[in-house]
C-alpha cells in the first residue's frame, strides 16, 4: 500500500478592499474635521463683524476730532455735535447698530465715547470705543 501525500493547503487569499468598520471610522474623522473646520469659519466671520464696527467707531471718532482741530476748540457748535451723533447712530450710511456717540470736554481736552451694540447673532452687550483729544 502505498501511502498517500497529504494534499495541499489550499493557497491563502491576500485580503483585498476595505472593511466597514475602517470606512465608518474615516468617515468620523472627516466629520468631526469638517465640524471644526465650520466653527473655525464661524468665529472668523463674527470677527471681522467685531473689526469692521471699530473701524468704524474710529473712523467715526476721527472725524469729530477732525472737526475739532480745523475749529481750532475742543467745544463743537451743538449743530455739528448732533449732526455727529445722527451720523454714528445711521447704521445704513456707515454708523453703527444701535450707535451713540458722546464729547465731553474739559478745557482744551475733548474726550469721544462711541458704544455700539455687536451685529454678532447671540452676542449681547455693548462694545465702546473712547479717545481723548487734546487740542493746543
Amino acid at each position: 500500500m502505498r501511502s498517500r501525500r497529504p494534499e495541499p493547503a489550499p493557497p491563502r487569499r491576500l485580503e483585498e478592499g476595505v472593511s466597514l468598520v475602517e470606512v465608518l471610522v474615516a468617515l468620523l474623522l472627516l466629520s468631526v474635521g469638517l465640524v471644526g473646520v465650520l466653527g473655525l469659519q464661524a468665529r472668523a466671520v463674527r470677527i471681522a463683524g467685531d473689526a469692521e464696527n471699530m473701524t468704524r467707531a474710529v473712523l467715526l471718532a476721527n472725524e469729530a476730532s477732525s472737526t475739532m482741530w480745523v475749529s481750532r476748540t475742543a467745544s463743537l457748535p451743538a449743530a455739528t455735535v448732533t449732526a455727529w451723533q445722527n451720523r454714528v447712530a445711521d447704521a445704513t450710511g456707515g454708523g453703527l447698530r444701535d450707535g451713540t456717540g458722546a464729547i465731553a470736554v474739559a478745557g482744551n481736552t475733548a474726550t469721544i465715547t462711541i458704544t455700539w451694540r455687536s451685529s454678532a447673532p447671540g452676542v449681547t452687550g455693548t462694545d465702546r470705543y473712547v479717545t481723548q483729544v487734546v487740542i493746543p
